[in-house]
């Protein structure tokens, strides 16, 4: 059947299912997530896709490609692995990851990895070995309201085409005023390549500032004691416990491109 191991991160029980047949991995999904600028927000959505998929219990792995950061090696290390994308062979375990069993592959992009990215999956022809795999591919985008945003997202859109699916995060925590992009070429093609479109709401400044010091998952932050220097207050979970539900809805509204 499997084996069965227990995770401390949020303490659920996961299942990795071991085969050698790449074809059983039916439902995996490669999630990129990434958005170019650096400070937009890649790392949090990374980081609320991985809780999202332990407290859902969603098989999943993560490969993190942001040597500078790391975000899911210090927040989800249990789930995590390095990965250089300037090294074609660390790149490729991103595929062998979703071809080895079937679950969620995310994969935190670093700032300006477009060129980098985009060379692994063209000299590899990358898309369509998924696509013989029966692995859907999924590039997420997160922007900011800002013009910036949107250069490498039409560059991803006219590059994949309808080879890949999209997820565009406005979020909210880095801007209010969306409509540049709304009424955009960009929100054109991406609506004609029926992109998602989900919005991550704000999490309180000093909340999030503690959690980061804490290096803590957002479970450990929520359960966490409230004792310390960097300890969160009662109020402190609540908005987190809040903030992670409504993030989870936006998730949840995804249905089978997540």
């Amino acid at each position: 059947m499997g084996e069965v191991w227990r995770s401390p991160v949020g303490n659920m029980i996961a299942v990795r299912r071991k085969s050698n047949v790449a074809r059983l991995s039916a439902m995996s999904t490669i999630h990129f997530i990434g958005g170019e600028k650096g400070g937009v927000g890649k790392s949090v959505v990374a980081r609320l896709c991985a809780q999202y998929c332990i407290d859902r219990q969603i098989p999943f792995a993560a490969a993190d490609a942001d040597a500078s950061h790391g975000a899911l090696l210090r927040f989800y290390a249990d789930f995590t692995q390095p990965v250089d994308l300037a090294k074609l062979e660390s790149a490729d375990s991103i595929l062998t990851l979703a071809t080895e069993s079937n679950r969620r592959v995310l994969v935190d992009l670093p700032a300006q990895s477009d060129r980098l990215l985009a060379t692994w999956i063209q000299e590899g022809g990358i898309l369509e070995l998924a696509a013989e795999s029966d692995v859907r591919v999924v590039f997420w985008h997160v922007i900011d309201d800002g013009k910036d945003s949107l250069h490498t997202l039409d560059r991803i859109l006219a590059r994949y085409s309808d080879a890949a699916r999209y997820c565009i995060v406005k979020n909210m925590g880095r801007g209010k005023d969306f409509s540049l992009f709304d009424r955009s070429p960009t929100r054109i093609a991406a609506d004609r390549l029926a992109a998602a479109m989900v919005e991550l709401p704000e999490l309180h400044g000093p909340a999030m500032q503690k959690i980061d010091r804490l290096d803590a998952s957002f479970w450990a932050a929520v359960n966490a004691p409230r004792t310390g220097p960097y300890a969160l207050t009662r109020m402190d979970q609540q908005r987190v416990k809040v903030w992670l539900n409504a993030g989870f809805d936006q998730l949840a509204k995804l249905g089978d491109l997540f």
